[in-house]
């Protein structure tokens, strides 16, 4: 059965997207810890980030290094945290996180709920930036 995130890929759940190329795929996670909480995932569902070949690997950071300067460009923060731990979805992930302290990439505290419109918002500035 595909993963919620191959699913996502697919059009077949909706999300908002941040960016999209013929490999990978970013989008804002739903249940953020920071305003601009992004996943970034290769499109080709492996789950343990470290079974990717080295190309796709590589291709996955590269991708998710451009993504990380758009969020860091458009949103209120001194760097964008990244974190790969993979166990609640069963396809390879980095997270990419707006942070000011590094207390804000605690994935323990209670997640954000934003309306849509904030997160299309969000999203839309975002993939402004993406180069």
């Amino acid at each position: 059965m595909a993963s919620i995130f191959s699913r996502i890929v697919a059009g077949e759940i909706p999300c908002y997207k941040v960016a999209e190329n013929e490999h990978y795929f970013a989008f804002l996670d739903i249940s953020p810890v920071a305003k601009g909480h992004t996943l970034v995932i290769p499109k080709q569902e492996v789950d343990y980030i470290f079974d990717l070949d080295e190309e796709s690997y590589n291709g996955l950071m590269t991708f998710a290094r451009k993504v990380a300067r758009a969020i860091d460009s458009v949103m209120d923060c001194k760097r964008v945290g990244v974190a790969v731990m993979g166990l609640e979805v069963p396809h390879a992930h980095v997270h990419l996180i707006p942070i000011t302290t590094e207390g804000d990439m605690n994935f323990f505290r209670e997640k954000l709920s934003l309306p849509a419109a904030e997160m299309a918002e969000i999203a839309a500035r975002i993939a402004e930036k993406v180069d």
